[in-house]
C-alpha cells in the first residue's frame, strides 16, 4: 500500500559522485514526503546495507533504491543482478539513475529487471523535478509490499 503521511519512507541511494549525493540529499530533505535517505558509495557497501551485514546490521530495508550504474568495487549492473536474484530483496523497486543513455545499458538494466531507467538530467531544475516526481509516484501512488 502507498506510504501514509505518518510513515517515513526509507530510500537507498547508491551513488559515488559526492555532488549528486549532496544534491539528492537536499531535494529529498525539502520534499513534502517524509523520508530518510541512506547512502551507499559503492556496490559492495550497497549489498552489505541491503543484507544488513556488519556495520549495517541496523540499516532499515529500503522502500526504494536509486542505483547508479557506474560504481567502484561492484558496478550497478552487478548490484541489480544480485538484488533481483535474492528472493528477500527482489520486490524492492530499483530505479536506475545514471548518466548513461546507452541502448545497451538500458537493455541490460531492463533485462536484469530494473523497475525504471532514467538518465540524469543536466539542469538542476530538471533533476529536482525528477526526484520529486519519483518520490511522489513510488512512495505515495504505487502499492508497495511492506
Amino acid at each position: 500500500m502507498p506510504l501514509s503521511a505518518e510513515t517515513q519512507a526509507e530510500i537507498l541511494l547508491v551513488e559515488d559522485n559526492p555532488a549528486d549525493v549532496r544534491l539528492t540529499q537536499e531535494i529529498i530533505r525539502d520534499a513534502d514526503i517524509p523520508s530518510r535517505l541512506h547512502i551507499a558509495r559503492d556496490g559492495e557497501q550497497a549489498m552489505a546495507m541491503l543484507r544488513q551485514q556488519g556495520d549495517f546490521a541496523d540499516t532499515p530495508r529500503p522502500d526504494l533504491i536509486l542505483l547508479d550504474l557506474n560504481l567502484p568495487r561492484k558496478d550497478g549492473r552487478e548490484v541489480l543482478a544480485e538484488i533481483k536474484a535474492d528472493e528477500s530483496l527482489r520486490s524492492i523497486p530499483v530505479i536506475i539513475l545514471t548518466t548513461s543513455k546507452s541502448e545497451s545499458d538500458i537493455a541490460t538494466a531492463y533485462g536484469l529487471h530494473a523497475n525504471s531507467y532514467i538518465a540524469k538530467p543536466v539542469s538542476l531544475k530538471e533533476f529536482t523535478g525528477l526526484l520529486k516526481g519519483l518520490q511522489t509516484y513510488w512512495l505515495t501512488m504505487v502499492e508497495l509490499p511492506r
